[in-house]
């Protein structure tokens, strides 16, 4: 296939350009001028010039092709704004699904994010048929693609043969923006090691990447796939962290009352804390979830986190970030 492919150049869509390139298909990536390329540069790949903001050159873009992975979305904690989140994540997936639906039986694979499935106060885990209930407006990246994923069901309920995938918290070797490796970073300088009590679905970059393409291929329309490996707490992360990189500090739990009010004040009065003061209000959250429906209608497989994150630290080592 030819597939046009919006945040090519991303930490995961870089990984979905060189799973394309290695099926046998054509990427088609949606690129600004100023797009920083590195990682996809090495790959073959077609350039189409444009923003996904810009319904003319996303139209233009997918002319051509025969199915859309769409990805584009701000990277890192620090860029949970409600203003661009909703620009980019939303109003980008009206534009990707409105000209898809002008081509007869183009597929759109939207990725999505189990931050978009659904959150808890416990270790409670949800699967795709969960009703998103996250009610905290300060989760501006959540609620952004909870948004996304209603666009995507109406434009299924015009016809557009859309696949939704929800990856899970993504790490791996490539993050050079640092968008979730920040934490394991944070976690390998601290003394001591701070930690709320939550916990989050870990998975590794190319298993998401391997998800997407087989969702793009044969995931069935109208339905959701999470993209997820093994459930894990904070803690648990700090804990995998150290065995990592050979650390031996203690661990100090804080309760969630006061990590968010400490990350609150932190951001508002622009004061450095010991860790990331953006991760907190999804940290203090649990974000558990089921990915048996992507291992068994997609064929797809996830490592588990001892392995995602020793990965991790050692592209982090390797690239001289944990000095």
């Amino acid at each position: 296939m030819r597939v046009f492919v919006t945040g090519g150049n991303g930490f995961i869509g870089s990984a979905v350009v060189r799973e394309l390139v290695a099926r046998g298909h054509t990427p088609v990536c949606l690129l600004r001028k100023t797009s920083d390329t590195k990682r996809i540069d090495a790959l073959s790949f077609e350039r189409a010039e444009g923003d996904v903001r810009d319904l003319a050159s996303v139209r233009a873009g997918m002319a051509r092709c025969d199915g859309t992975a769409h990805l584009a979305a701000p990277g890192g904690w620090h860029a949970d704004d409600a203003a661009g989140l909703e620009d980019v994540i939303v109003n980008g997936a009206r534009n990707v699904l409105e000209s898809a639906a002008e081509i007869p039986g183009h597929r759109v694979l939207l990725v999505s994010s189990t931050a978009a499935i659904n959150a808890s106060d416990g270790p409670t885990v949800f699967d795709e048929r969960a009703e998103f209930a996250v009610k905290d407006p300060q989760l501006h990246y959540a609620h952004a693609k909870h948004k996304a994923e209603l666009v995507a069901r109406e434009a299924f309920n015009r016809g557009v043969a859309v696949v939704i995938v929800n990856p899970a918290e993504v790490y791996g070797p490539g993050d050079t923006a640092l968008g979730t490796s920040a934490n394991l970073i944070d976690f390998a300088k601290a003394i001591p090691v701070l930690v709320c009590d939550g916990g989050t679905s870990v998975v590794h970059v190319d298993d998401v990447a391997t998800g997407i393409v087989a969702a793009l291929e044969r995931g069935r329309p109208g339905e959701r796939y999470i993209l997820g490996g093994e459930n894990i707490t904070v803690r648990r992360m700090a804990e995998l962290t150290l065995e990592s990189t050979g650390r031996h500090v203690p661990i100090v739990p804080v309760p969630n009352g006061i990590s968010r009010f400490v990350a609150s004040a932190a951001i508002r009065l622009h004061v450095p804390v010991p860790f990331n003061p953006h991760v907190v209000p999804y940290a203090t959250l649990y974000w558990f979830v089921d990915s048996s429906k992507a291992r068994r209608e997609l064929g797809v497989t996830f490592r588990d986190a001892r392995a995602t994150i020793a990965s991790t630290i050692d592209w982090l080592r390797g690239a001289g970030m944990l000095n």
